[in-house]
């Protein structure tokens, strides 16, 4: 009775239009005051104890070396290399755009950062050189998604918070997806180029290809100074971090010299804004937690779930369901924050591997900002592009049904994710 009474509260507040983190602390709040004897003191006390936690600084550090890296001229580099290895095939300016993607999502961590950065220099090029509009569309707001799937990821970090699970694990589970993920967009893109001969760029020469990768290659450092620094055990992905966000502003600032200094509090500021939209969430979600925590939620909805008998299939099968409507009305730090502490404990009992799972939840993240009606990339894409949603939604559609097949995928063979952090003795 009590969690038809939460979710009730929860869902009538956002019906109403209000932002998701006040939804969740009122929620909370109004619950704990009329129906439990709990002092609000205690609630105060969990704003303080829910966030007090290590990995949560790394969250700030990877929104400035984002911005730093968005603003700084390295995802105009990234795609000359991108499409100077790839630009002679179908499609090839779409293809540089994949692999510029992931290139840009191993080091910035946000998908809309990656539809910034990557789409604003890539679609005007694309609709220069004959490419469709819609074409375009698809490629960079479905591979921007990338940038939470590919190590370093804001999510994955907020998944961590909630369940407890190695940030560096989740990370390295990340890579060999993220990967596979690309390539299979890269296929889609290749494919629908070569149905309908797309236009194809001169072969670059081997010399044109080492210029372009010495111009990035400061941009490409970075994934090795992250990956490298937490896979060696010199630091940990908070400190990792923080040392992506010195040597991003460093590289912006000094070595590319895209960005003035005086340029420098404006990022910093953005970021700020961004870290402190975040941090809020995170604080209401972490309260509402203790609520379900406090009222025995989730470990009644195990028992339940574990009564009627449902096995690991049918489980992982109701997750993905359940994460992908949710996908339709919140965004995914939220949907992470919300659903993890109700869901994870119904995995451990189920035997599923925590990181895993957490690799699970974060594609149906990605799915979930290529959709209406509040996929972010959308947004982000329709700002860039100057298409509407309902016309942005028809160009996704060949490159959306690719990741839901990968979510099949992910979701029922779990080697794919947890291999390489087991074989490198992370798990």
């Amino acid at each position: 009775m009590n969690s038809l009474i939460i979710f009730g509260l929860l869902v009538g507040l956002m019906l109403t239009g209000m932002p998701i983190s006040i939804s969740l602390g009122l929620t909370v709040l109004s619950f704990l005051f009329f129906m439990t004897d709990v002092p609000i003191e205690a609630v105060a006390m969990k704003l303080f104890t829910g966030i007090e936690k290590f990995e949560i600084m790394a969250i700030p550090f990877f929104i400035l070396a984002g911005n730093f890296l968005t603003h700084g001229g390295v995802a105009r580099r990234m795609i000359n290399f991108a499409t100077s290895m790839l630009g002679h095939w179908y499609g090839g300016l779409g293809l540089g755009g994949v692999l510029a993607c992931a290139l840009f999502a191993a080091v910035s961590g946000s998908s809309p950062a990656t539809v910034v950065a990557i789409g604003s220099i890539l679609m005007p090029a694309m609709v220069k050189a004959g490419f469709p509009k819609r074409f375009g569309a698809g490629v960079v707001t479905t591979s921007g998604a990338l940038g939470i799937l590919i190590p370093p990821s804001i999510v994955m970090v907020m998944y961590s918070v909630s369940t407890n699970t190695s940030v560096g694990a989740l990370f390295m589970a990340g890579i060999i997806p993220g990967l596979v993920l690309a390539s299979m967009l890269g296929f889609t893109t290749w494919y629908r180029a070569w149905k309908n001969n797309y236009p194809r760029q001169p072969k670059a020469t081997w010399r044109e290809r080492w210029a372009s990768f010495r111009k990035a290659v400061w941009g490409l450092l970075l994934i090795l100074v992250v990956m490298g620094g937490i896979y060696s055990g010199m630091f940990t992905p908070t400190e990792a971090a923080a040392v992506s966000a010195v040597y991003a502003f460093f590289v912006a600032v000094f070595v590319y010299k895209d960005m003035g200094l005086k340029d420098v509090p404006k990022v910093l500021l953005s970021s700020a804004n961004m870290s402190a939209m975040l941090l809020y969430i995170i604080t209401n979600a972490v309260l509402f937690s203790f609520l379900m925590t406090h009222e025995n939620i989730p470990q009644e909805m195990a028992s339940w779930m574990m009564g009627t008998g449902v096995g690991v299939i049918g489980f992982l099968l109701i997750s993905n369901v359940l994460l992908l409507v949710a996908g339709n009305f919140m965004e995914p730090s939220s949907i992470v924050l919300i659903l993890a502490p109700i869901l994870f404990p119904i995995a451990m009992q189920l035997g599923i591997d925590p990181v895993h799972f957490g690799i699970i939840m974060v594609v149906n993240m990605e799915v979930g900002m290529c959709h209406p009606p509040v996929g972010l990339n959308l947004y982000v894409s329709s700002g860039i592009t100057k298409m509407g949603i309902t016309e942005l939604t028809i160009a996704v559609w060949p490159w959306l049904l690719t990741m839901l097949i990968f979510l099949v995928i992910v979701t029922y063979w779990p080697p794919l994710s947890i291999w390489l952090p087991k074989t490198i003795g992370m798990m």
